[in-house]
């Protein structure tokens, strides 16, 4: 009897699979998703493992085991040796080999650049193919295509979120370029939603891009924001921001904000609409708007031109945790990165049991 694993090339698995040999293939069920080989029998590692006998009839015919690169379906080959099973076979160099080869695959049930695209999300189990889809299903509202907004926008696209709507009124001027990166020369004195278009539809033609070249009013606030999942502010002013934060809180929408200046940024997620009393809002931070002296903006004070692409980048990833709720999101925390000792500080945010906005006596 064989007490080894024979290693056989994708095209000897084949042949052996023509004459009647079970081909197991023991990657996951996101990998299976993307492609397996034609008639192969898909049942992730740790299932086959637990209980070989359920999938394998033949305790005694020859068995082909399938993964990604090799490397797994050994290790499942060891555990069906200690379990008795003799007959076995490693396919070397997996799908990767097996499809550079172009030996027959049977398709997935996803689109090809559905899994191409986003094959390393696919394999991560926070996300995989079902959280990958909510990506796709959500509406992500980003006030403002400058600084904070460009690297936001630019990693919400790669990421598939399925509508991405911009506001911005601004035009594209050649002091923008130092570290707004949606924008080029080329689209020096177009609207900023205009040049952020062109670039994240080259980036990504799945997602939909939807601009409102407008500044962020009364008027237009709720009407803008009331199909967002996630609110991303990329605004640089705080009139903009209380006007953000009171309708985020009013419709219940968690808001994501982000401030650069000099050196040194701050980021934070205001979620008190859906947890009045538990999570503050922005008032709960500043209740009222610091001075222009103890608050310039960057056109006054200056700032570094790939900070904003730091706070940007934490902002996006919020967003994502937040549309697939995992892991731990900042609110009632704010995050503060001081690039010139490179160092992240965080303090917490209590909720203010008096603010105007997001008090539990306000209705």
């Amino acid at each position: 009897m064989k007490s080894t694993i024979n290693i056989i090339t994708p095209e000897q698995a084949l042949a052996m699979q023509a004459e009647g040999a079970l081909l197991i293939d023991v990657r996951e069920p996101d990998e299976h998703a993307l492609g397996l080989p034609v008639n192969a029998l898909a049942v992730p590692r740790a299932h086959l493992e637990l209980d070989p006998s359920s999938y394998i009839r033949d305790f005694k015919g020859p068995l082909l085991l399938f993964c990604g690169s090799g490397r797994r379906s050994m290790l499942a080959g060891e555990a069906l040796l200690q379990k008795g099973y003799r007959n076995l076979f490693n396919v070397d160099g997996g799908y990767q080999r097996w499809k550079s080869e172009n030996l027959p695959l049977q398709t997935g049930e996803l689109d090809v650049d559905f899994s191409e695209r986003y094959a390393r999300h696919l394999r991560l189990p926070q996300v995989g193919i079902e959280g990958q889809k909510k990506l796709e299903a959500s509406h992500i509202v980003l006030i403002g295509a400058g600084g904070l907004g460009s690297p936001v926008a630019y990693y919400l696209a790669a990421a598939g979120i399925g509508t991405i709507s911009i506001i911005d009124n601004d035009v594209v001027d050649k002091s923008n370029l130092q570290r707004q990166i949606l924008h080029t020369e080329a689209g020096i004195g177009s609207p900023k939603v205009d040049s952020a278009l062109h670039a994240l539809n080259a980036l990504n033609s799945r997602v939909k891009i939807s601009t409102h070249q407008t500044r962020l009013t009364s008027d237009n606030v709720h009407d803008i924001i009331a199909n967002a999942d996630v609110v991303i502010d990329g605004s640089d002013n705080f009139p903009t921001r209380y006007l953000l934060n009171d309708a985020c809180v009013e419709l219940a929408k968690p808001m994501v904000y982000a401030a650069v200046e000099r050196f040194n940024g701050q980021i934070s997620v205001f979620d008190a609409g859906r947890n009045r009393g538990v999570s503050p809002c922005y008032r709960c931070l500043f209740p009222e708007a610091p001075t222009g002296v103890d608050a310039p903006n960057c056109a006054e004070a200056g700032v570094l031109g790939v900070l904003p692409g730091v706070m940007g980048l934490l902002q996006a990833t919020e967003a994502i945790k937040l549309v697939l709720n995992i892991g731990k999101p900042l609110s009632g925390r704010l995050l503060q990165f001081d690039a010139l000792a490179m160092r992240f500080s965080e303090i917490q945010i209590p909720v203010d049991n008096e603010c105007p906005s997001c008090s539990l006596s306000k209705p």
